[in-house]
C-alpha cells in the first residue's frame, strides 16, 4: 500500500513537466530528490514507471494507469482544500485572495478604503497577473477577467465593461485626434507577446504595419509613459482620466470595450467572506460605471460612502451562474 502523497505528487509532476530540472523548479526540491523519490516509488510499486529518454522523462503504460488514479487524488486533495475555507468557525473573517490585470489590481486598490470600510475582519490580497489564476488550486478566491474560462466549476457574473480611448503627455497632448496626425505620432504599446491586450489591434491597424516606438509588457508601465511624453497609448478610461498628467485625444475607442467578469469557484462562492468581497465588488463597478466607461473622472470620491456588505437570508437564490 501507498501511503506517502508526496511521492504521489512528485511522479504526477515530473509525469507533466517530463523533466527532471522542470519537476525539481515547480516543487521546490533538487531535481536528484526527484529521481531518488521516483526511484523509492517505482519500487514500492514494482513496476516501471518512466522511460529514461536522454532528454525527457515519458511515461510507461503502468505509468499512465498510475496517472489516471494521482489525478483523480489530486482533484479530491484540491477539494478538500477549497472546501476546508468554509469549515473553520470564523468563515466571516480571513483573507480573500483577488487576482486581476495589473490595470484592473491598481483600480481596486484606489478604492480599497471605500471596500474595506465595512470589511474590517476581512483581509485582502490583491494578484496582478496577465495570466488566469487557478482558483481549482486556490490560487485566488475570486477574479476580474475580460474572458470566461470554459469550466463547469467555474461561476460567474458580469460586472459591466471597460471603455478606452488615446491618451497623450507632454508635447503629445496637444495632439489632433485626425488619423493621419496620430498615425505621425511616436506610440508606446505592448510588446509582441501581449499583442492580444484590448486596443493593440486598433493601434496596429491604425499604423498600418508599423510598430509602437515603445513596447511594454505591462499597462502601468504603458501609462507612466505615456504620461512622460514618450508616446501616446491606448489606455483604459478609468487610468487616463484620473490622471492630471495625461490628455484624452478624441473619442472612447467604439470597438475596444472588453467586459469584465467576476469569477469564483463554486466551493467558495458561499463562503461568508468571498461572498462579502463579491458583493462590495459588485456595488462598486456600478457606483464607478461612469468612470469605468469613459463618461466621468476615474478619481477617488472621498465623501462617497463605501459599499456595504449586505447579509444574504439563507437560501436566498445566487446572483452568480455559469453563463
Amino acid at each position: 500500500m501507498i501511503a506517502d502523497w508526496g511521492d504521489l505528487r512528485i511522479f504526477l509532476t515530473l509525469a507533466r513537466e517530463r523533466k527532471l530540472a522542470a519537476a525539481a523548479r515547480k516543487l521546490g526540491i533538487s531535481h536528484p530528490t526527484v529521481a531518488r523519490r521516483v526511484k523509492a516509488l517505482e519500487q514500492a510499486i514494482g513496476a516501471r514507471l518512466f522511460d529514461r529518454l536522454p532528454d525527457h522523462f515519458v511515461l510507461t503504460a503502468a505509468g499512465e494507469e498510475l496517472m489516471a488514479d494521482v489525478q483523480a487524488m489530486e482533484q479530491a486533495a484540491e477539494s478538500i482544500h477549497r472546501r476546508s475555507a468554509g469549515l473553520a468557525a470564523t468563515a466571516n473573517k480571513g483573507t480573500v485572495r483577488l487576482s486581476a490585470g495589473e490595470a484592473m489590481t491598481a483600480f481596486i486598490a484606489r478604492h480599497l478604503p471605500r471596500l474595506r470600510r465595512n470589511l474590517q475582519c476581512i483581509e485582502i490580497e490583491l494578484d496582478s497577473r496577465h495570466l488566469l489564476a487557478n482558483l481549482s488550486k486556490r490560487e485566488a478566491d475570486l477574479m476580474i477577467r475580460e474572458q470566461v474560462p470554459d469550466l463547469a466549476s467555474i461561476v460567474t457574473r458580469k460586472l459591466g465593461h471597460v471603455a478606452y480611448a488615446v491618451y497623450g503627455g507632454g508635447d503629445l497632448a496637444q495632439r489632433d485626434a485626425d488619423p493621419a496626425c496620430l498615425r505621425a505620432a511616436p506610440w508606446a504599446g505592448f510588446d509582441d507577446d501581449h499583442s492580444y491586450m484590448p486596443g493593440q489591434r486598433w493601434l496596429l491597424d491604425l499604423l498600418d504595419g508599423g510598430r509602437p516606438a515603445v513596447r511594454v509588457n505591462n499597462w502601468l508601465v504603458m501609462h507612466e509613459a505615456a504620461a512622460a511624453g514618450a508616446g501616446l497609448a491606448v489606455l483604459p478610461c478609468y487610468l487616463g482620466d484620473g490622471d492630471p498628467r495625461l490628455r484624452r485625444i478624441g473619442p472612447v475607442l467604439p470597438r475596444v470595450a472588453p467586459e469584465q467578469w467576476l469569477l469564483v469557484h463554486d466551493d467558495l462562492r458561499s463562503l461568508p467572506r468571498v461572498r462579502a468581497v463579491m458583493d462590495v465588488l459588485v456595488q462598486l463597478f456600478q457606483e464607478e460605471r461612469a468612470a469605468l466607461e469613459g463618461r466621468g473622472s476615474a478619481r477617488p470620491h472621498e465623501a462617497r460612502p463605501g459599499p456595504t456588505a449586505r447579509p444574504r437570508k439563507t437560501g436566498q437564490p445566487a446572483l452568480y451562474s455559469v453563463p
